[in-house]
């Protein structure tokens, strides 16, 4: 069994070797990405650049947070984490005589949970004989625990890609996507194949409660016990009522601690199925045998069963909301207005106007709030938060320059906010605001790790790669009208948002003053 994935590697390296096609490279980009549909459903573009023997690969899908239930929320994250944890292959010494551990674990574990529940939501009404059957439980588990440690191979997979000389391997998850991302030498394309192609059919959820632990220490660093992260999550949470983009990618303290192996292994069954997934593969490759190559291994994997759709709709925002948040730190101030997703007509309009306020030294709010009045010490915005897979927000964020305070940092930017709607964006500002805008996105297709991550980003977001193309026609058709019409229809009191982070034990921040009419 330790073998297997280097006998498959030595396979389909010995029946690739009897392909040797020829392909011709267009001049464009829509002439050079070549498309290939499994018939599980499996999307995969590929893009030949051989100036190195190296080949960039990125596979998403389009599963995230978003496609969470009430009560399992961070499982998608969680799962991330776990697929770096081997199959039934890498990171075993036995598969055969771990897995009844692992189930046992899995049952023992979660009968734990429940009864620790239990016996917290009612303390010390718990009878002797509860307590006793808690710690029995628990003795039973860390044996289990050290049973199923003696077959682990720590971080076999990464030092696999790793003594095959990959790069960059890593990974992420959001409210939209799952991502998996690696460097690879184009002659070894065949041992990639081999162990994605067995993680995305065959996972083990191995150390399944030591990753919980894991997962739960890195949401209290980056957001029970961060300024900047506890702000954005109760922003955030503020902005939406109903929708799923309310919750935190990371999930709620007391979910991730109630997810169960049962709960992840029924996730991923659902949702990382080959239907979800595109693969794209940019650099030293011949197409025609990552065809071949991706058929012969990925085509053998079942498409994922048919999904819900997502009918939550987030309400119309009928009022401003503001929140606090208390925290021994430096006063931070953030702003978001409800807007469209990707493929509205406005939603290029907002790329532009993010690009207006805070692309680059010369920007308004850098120009107005850190270099001239000097009421900030930093300030950006995003056009985008948290996902755009449905509506969601533009943001604004800002950190004061002391002595000044959020209030006052506040009132200069919904200044400059009037003055969007109030004067038309002059042609040579426009012109290089849509100018910036082209060559940041001309820059970010120039690495082979860059198209790929853009490649497999749009097939995921939009159904189709090419929204690369007509994204970057729509926004160099953006108007110094548009801008105006749009800032007056969205950024205004009614459709925002305000969080503001207060030192715990200072005064609350004094309300800024009306600006031409809109308090904030």
């Amino acid at each position: 069994m330790r073998l297997s994935v280097l006998a498959v590697f030595t396979l389909v390296v010995s029946s690739l070797c009897l392909i040797h096609p020829v392909y011709a490279s267009g001049s464009s980009l829509a002439e050079r990405v070549i498309e290939h549909r499994l018939a599980n459903g499996l999307t995969v573009l590929m893009v030949e650049r051989h100036q190195t023997p190296i080949v960039s690969i990125n596979i998403t899908f389009a599963v995230g947070g978003i496609n969470e239930q009430v009560g399992q929320t961070g499982i998608a994250h969680l799962y991330e984490h776990m697929a770096f944890k081997g199959t039934r292959t890498i990171g075993t010494t036995n598969y055969e005589e771990e897995q009844p551990i692992l189930d046992e674990l899995a049952l023992v574990g979660t009968e734990l949970d429940q009864r620790q529940r239990d016996f917290d939501a009612n303390g010390a009404s718990e009878t002797d004989e509860t307590r006793a059957m808690i710690e029995s439980l628990q003795k039973r588990f860390l044996d289990l625990q050290a049973k199923a440690a003696e077959y682990v191979v720590g971080n076999e997979m990464a030092l696999l890609y790793q003594r095959h000389g990959g790069v960059r391997l890593n990974a992420s998850t959001g409210k939209d996507l799952t991502r998996y991302m690696i460097s690879f030498p184009s002659n070894r394309l065949p041992l990639w194949a081999a162990i994605e192609s067995d993680r995305m059919a065959h996972p083990v959820l191995r150390e399944f409660y030591k990753e919980r632990g894991v997962v739960m220490e890195e949401r209290r660093l980056r957001n029970d016990d961060s300024p900047n992260g506890l702000l954005f999550e109760t922003f955030t949470s503020a902005a939406f009522r109903a929708h799923g983009y309310g919750i935190p990618t990371i999930g709620w303290g007391s979910d991730i601690m109630s997810l169960t192996p049962a709960d992840t292994e029924a996730f991923f069954k659902t949702h990382y199925g080959p239907n979800r997934a595109t693969i794209a593969l940019v650099g030293d490759i011949n197409p025609r045998e990552v065809i071949a190559l991706i058929e012969q291994t990925f085509g053998k994997i079942p498409a994922a069963p048919p999904l819900p759709p997502l009918v939550t709709v987030e309400p119309e925002q009928r009022g401003e909301r503001r929140v606090e948040v208390e925290f021994d730190a430096e006063p931070a101030i953030v702003i978001g207005y409800h807007k469209p997703t990707l493929r509205h007509p406005d939603d290029d309009v907002f790329d532009v106007i993010d690009a207006l306020l805070s692309e680059g030294l010369t920007s308004r709010l850098h120009q107005k709030l850190v270099r001239e009045k000097r009421l900030a010490a930093s300030v950006g915005s995003d056009a985008s938060h948290p996902g755009v897979r449905a509506p969601n927000l533009f943001v604004i964020t800002a950190t004061p320059l002391a002595p000044h305070t959020t209030a006052e940092v506040e009132a200069a930017i919904y200044e400059e906010i009037e003055r969007l709607k109030r004067e038309p964006v002059s042609p040579k500002e426009l012109e290089k605001v849509l100018n910036n805008l082209d060559a940041d996105l001309v820059r970010g297709l120039r690495s082979n790790s860059g198209l790929a991550s853009q490649l497999a980003l749009y097939q995921a977001l939009a159904g189709d790669w090419q929204y690369i193309l007509t994204s970057r026609d729509q926004i160099a058709k953006v108007t110094a009208a548009d801008v105006q019409r749009v800032a007056a229809q969205y950024l205004t009191k009614s459709n925002r948002t305000v969080a503001v982070l207060v030192k715990k034990g200072s005064a609350k921040a004094v309300a800024a003053t009306p600006v031409d009419g809109v308090s904030p």
